[in-house]
């Protein structure tokens, strides 16, 4: 699999017009709802013929109560009932129990169509959530966080909410359709012909935009996404805003993205616009053409006045759901292009996963790096030919140039990255034959910045380990020198932290980081740029707690603060994807030329030599 194909902006959405292989793929989550989905679509059909009924009844209003034809009389056990008489007491109540049903029939509706829309959606972004953490490092590093919220949080609910609520409106509006033409035509079969042709004609239109509904709304996700994105930057950097005095760019990206945004909402609107225009100008000719021949057909006595009434209140109703049905089917279209979106994701598979039978991680002994290749970037290498054997229990510094390749190194152990060439062996064995949860089991990590989760002090810890005792929670604390820093807190372990843990300090932040790694107790420890944020005092501390942390584990450092590495067994020196050394302080310090010796001068300006 490419890195493009994990590119959340290349979607091409190429199901968008596939309705059958759409809908089978959705219908384990409409089956999730399907008994309140069928009771919603039975109680739509009668609720859609209901305007029927309304319409159909101005006949005999118009025949014997307004215009006072000769009224009929029919006898029904026994009782003769004038028809006249029945009308006038019967249609005025008629009329009240028919909007009564038809309110209670809408409230029913839209709940039902709002619940199943919400629960549809639930289980749908459940799922994706799902899928969206077992994704490799790679997809994270290719996808800017707000594309990703898009895609994972407003695609499922266009996808399912709106599909519900469209196939309601679409039965709503077919069954409005076949009760007003039915109308239509026992009032006049003629003039339905006419009629019902001139609405055909009306609706054709909806089916030349399907393509430009795809592309626009592609594109609106995309500018959706980078809203986002930058408002969850102007967010997370906001003191970097300030100091730099950001304001007017950040806002001037803003607004260049909502006015684009706004430039395609109207791009659409005015290809879907324009429907609605014509729709009523096509129809205002039928309904000019059913008039001008229905006078003919009064004059002529094929037809009553009260037939005539029902059959123009009827065709005037039919362009609502006319109307509505052609919306509904660009709406269909709209929610079509989410649902291809939808199941791209689902169809992305992660690169990194168990091999069949993968073995079982127990016990840890020597970790062998042979002839390691990898690259980020297709023909550009960040490891080349790299080789390295740890020990168990041994501590290695990684040190070396920026960019040299020093942390890649640390994150293929836990193969958040698989090697392009060569191997990774724990115990002489491949780590890709591993267990991957195994494998990640058996190590902890200590970053720079490490995150913490919104949450307590005590949530964050218990991440290490979520069935952890008291007496564990304690020992960690302890060993991480946070004791003396809860003890000052009114909450103690169960203080809030607040998002990515703003509320401590960075020296805080890494001693919490510190005992969710040692309370994990994992064999394997690595600490990517740990102390190197931190001024004096906090370092000082936050490395008492590391050495807690490190002994009798086996440990990679990545340090550019070369003081904090002394104590390494050996130390490995990267530039540029290359071992080009390896060894203990004191003989690295010695080589004249080394570049160890050159990094140790750059930063100390002498070196003591014993």
């Amino acid at each position: 699999m490419g890195n493009s194909v994990f590119k959340l902006k290349d979607t091409n959405t190429k199901y968008a017009f596939s309705y059958g292989f759409l809908l089978n793929r959705m219908w384990p989550y409409i089956k999730s709802v399907l008994p309140r989905t069928l009771l919603l679509f039975a109680l739509a059909v009668p609720l859609g013929l209901l305007d029927g009924v309304v319409a159909f009844a101005l006949r005999p209003y118009m025949d014997y109560v307004v215009n006072g034809n000769e009224t009929q009389v029919y006898e029904l056990w026994g009782h003769k009932i004038y028809l006249q008489a029945f009308c006038i007491k019967f249609i005025p109540y008629a009329i009240v129990v028919f909007a009564l049903i038809q309110g209670l029939l809408k409230y029913t509706c839209n709940y039902l169509s709002e619940w199943t829309g919400n629960k549809m959606s639930n289980i749908l972004k459940i799922d994706l959530f799902k899928r969206l953490t077992a994704m490799d490092t790679k997809f994270y590093d290719l996808n800017t966080s707000g594309l990703v919220l898009n895609r994972y949080l407003s695609d499922p609910e266009q996808a399912t909410k709106r599909l519900i609520e469209t196939l309601k409106s679409f039965i709503l509006s077919i069954f409005e359709l076949v009760a007003l033409v039915v109308v239509l035509l026992v009032n006049s079969w003629k003039l339905a012909i006419i009629g019902v042709g001139v609405m055909a004609i009306a609706i054709t239109p909806v089916t030349f935009i399907r393509k430009k509904i795809k592309s626009v709304s592609n594109a609106t996700m995309v500018v959706g996404g980078d809203m986002t994105t930058n408002v969850n930057e102007t967010f997370s950097g906001n003191k970097i805003v300030t100091a730099y005095n950001l304001q007017e760019s950040q806002n001037l990206k803003f607004e260049n993205q909502v006015q684009k945004q706004f430039s395609l909402t109207m791009s659409l609107t005015k290809r879907v616009g324009w429907m609605s225009p014509i729709m009523y100008f096509i129809c205002s000719i039928g309904i000019a053409i059913v008039m001008n021949y229905g006078n003919s057909l009064i004059l002529s006595g094929e037809m009553s006045a009260g037939s005539f009434a029902s059959f123009v209140t009827a065709l005037l109703l039919l362009y609502k759901p006319t109307k509505s049905l052609g919306n509904t089917l660009t709406s269909l279209q709209t929610t079509f292009v989410a649902m291809a979106r939808v199941f791209e994701l689902f169809d992305l598979m992660p690169e990194i996963k168990n091999v069949d039978n993968a073995k079982t991680l127990t016990t840890i002994g020597k970790i062998e790096f042979r002839n390691v290749w990898f690259e980020y970037e297709k023909n550009n290498p960040v490891l080349k030919n790299f080789s390295l054997s740890v020990n168990p229990n041994e501590t290695i510094a990684l040190v070396g140039n920026s960019g040299g390749g020093k942390s890649t190194v640390v994150n293929l152990i836990p193969r958040f990255y698989d090697v392009i060439s060569g191997s990774i062996s724990i115990n002489g064995v491949d780590i890709r034959d591993y267990d991957i949860v195994s494998l990640r089991d058996n190590i902890s990590f200590v970053f720079q910045d490490n995150y913490l989760f919104s949450g307590t002090i005590k949530e964050n810890i218990l991440m290490g380990k979520p069935n952890a005792s008291e007496s564990e929670i304690q020992k960690a604390i302890t060993l991480a020198h946070l004791d003396e820093f809860l003890s000052t807190l009114p909450d103690g372990m169960d203080t809030v932290v607040g998002e990515r843990g703003a509320s401590l300090s960075g020296g805080q932040r890494q001693r919490v980081a510190i005992a969710r790694a040692i309370i994990k107790n994992s064999p394997i420890v690595i600490l990517d740029e740990a102390t190197s944020a931190l001024d004096n005092e906090s370092e000082a501390i936050v490395q008492k707690a590391l050495d807690n942390l490190m002994a009798n584990r086996t440990v990679f450092v990545i340090a550019h603060r070369l003081s904090t590495i002394h104590n390494a067994n050996r130390i490995a020196v990267l530039n540029d994807g290359e071992l080009i050394e390896l060894g203990t302080h004191d003989e690295l310090i010695n080589k004249e030329d080394g570049r160890y010796r050159h990094l140790y001068e750059m930063q100390f300006g002498t070196v003591s030599i014993d």
